[in-house]
């Protein structure tokens, strides 16, 4: 019983702890104006995705909003510039571009995110069984990681995508799997370096601690800051990514905006200026401002994770 008692007081305890690590980084975080600037885009972005379910269930049709199968029937020519009914226009194959953006968004979300939390959790467990074992294990993970820098990471995506069919899932598996191995798990083991000479670790060898204890409980969970901050840059490498991809025609997908501007290249009007501009501007904007949004973020976390780089705080 007092064992029981021992753990649950030691369990609120780190959670008090942990919650107040949270407070203070939140309120650090929020003083940065680039933070509170990507929060803001996310955000935008994030209504984006949940506002398309909703139209289309409430105030668009399938027949003429569909993303993909869709067409404007009201329009003469296509692609329409835009109107009331169809504020972004429509593309060469008479589909709204406002539908189209919103529908994408969600699939962006979902690639990224995903390509960040398998990359996090790659690298997290890498960097910290190599910093903890070090020698054979150590050289076979840094050699392996120096092997995936040196590789261009585009000209990989290109080749393995001419090779296998990749689709939103496959292609966040392999993002994730390249930033795990890759040089996030350098950075996270040298952190990680740091943590193992802390005494609190070699109390708790000491106190008969095995090393999936040591690894798993002390070592990883002080690497998760660190982590979310690359995290961040994860989502705006996977978003650029699958934008080339679906450029060159090279994914499975249904739609996104990287086949909304291979859409407008395919029918000749990529290089028309200003034209047909609702044919680029929307998706390129997205793209850029998505991945900016994110990069910003990381930006901002780093004044959290990195003490040197803080404000004097009162």
């Amino acid at each position: 019983m007092d064992v029981g008692h021992s753990r649950l007081r030691l369990l609120l305890a780190r959670t008090r702890l942990a919650w107040q690590s949270f407070r203070t980084g939140w309120s650090i975080f929020m003083e940065s104006r680039i933070g509170v600037l990507s929060l803001v885009i996310i955000a935008l972005f994030a209504v984006m995705a949940v506002a398309h379910p909703i139209l289309m269930l409430t105030i668009w049709d399938s027949d003429t909003y569909d993303p993909v199968t869709g067409y404007a029937f009201d329009q003469l020519e296509q692609p329409a510039a835009p109107s009331w009914r169809h504020p972004l226009g429509t593309d060469p194959l008479g589909r709204d571009v406002l539908s189209q953006l919103l529908w994408s968004t969600r699939s962006e979300f979902v690639l990224g995110i995903t390509a960040a939390l398998v990359t996090v959790a790659i690298a997290t467990t890498v960097g910290a069984v190599s910093a903890y074992y070090g020698g054979l294990v150590d050289v076979f993970f840094m050699r392996l990681a120096d092997l995936i820098i040196a590789l261009p990471g585009i000209s990989l995506l290109i080749v393995l995508s001419a090779l296998f069919k990749l689709n939103l899932f496959y292609l966040a598996l392999v993002i994730g799997i390249l930033g795990g191995f890759g040089g996030t798990a350098i950075i996270l083991k040298s952190q990680a370096l740091s943590i193992k000479v802390k005494p609190y670790i070699e109390a708790a060898r000491v106190a008969g601690g095995g090393h999936f204890h040591i690894i798993f409980v002390h070592i990883i969970p002080n690497l998760l800051p660190l982590s979310l901050l690359y995290m961040m840059f994860t989502v705006t490498s996977a978003i650029f990514a699958e934008a080339v991809l679906s450029f060159l025609g090279l994914l499975d997908l249904r739609m996104s905006w990287g086949i909304m501007i291979h859409t407008a290249n395919t029918g000749g009007y990529l290089m028309g200026g200003t034209r047909y501009w609702w044919l680029v501007v929307p998706a390129g904007a997205s793209i850029t401002l998505l991945c900016s949004a994110f990069y910003l973020g990381g930006r901002a976390l780093d004044e959290v994770v990195n003490p040197r780089l803080r404000r004097r705080h009162d």
